[in-house]
């Protein structure tokens, strides 16, 4: 199990759940941010820190963003487990079903 972050993140990467993660497993994307599901030990520090409410534990994540779940483990089929965002800055890439969606407001 792990935490998700959802459609809400989508252009906005607030980020505060970056300062608060204690295992540096929250990579940022072109459009979103991602937990990486082999680095995450679930601690939820993440979650109420998020200003857009966009972070979910993994049997908590509403149906509308289901497909996030898959998301989320997929941006790391290239990135893979690097143990820790912050030596790898920014990617400049998504999963495809996040840079297929227009512009978030």
């Amino acid at each position: 199990m792990t935490y998700v972050i959802a459609q809400p993140c989508v252009d906005v990467k607030d980020k505060a759940c970056v300062d608060e993660c204690p295992v540096d497993c929250i990579y940022e994307g072109a459009r979103t941010l991602y937990i990486n599901p082999l680095e995450c030990v679930d601690c939820g520090a993440c979650e109420p820190v998020c200003p857009t409410e966009a972070i979910y534990y993994e049997d908590d994540l509403p149906d509308k963003w289901a497909d996030y779940l898959r998301a989320n483990n997929d941006f790391f089929n290239t990135l893979g487990s690097p143990g820790g965002a912050s030596g790898c800055g920014p990617q400049d890439y998504d999963d495809q079903m996040i840079a297929d969606l227009p512009p978030q407001d």
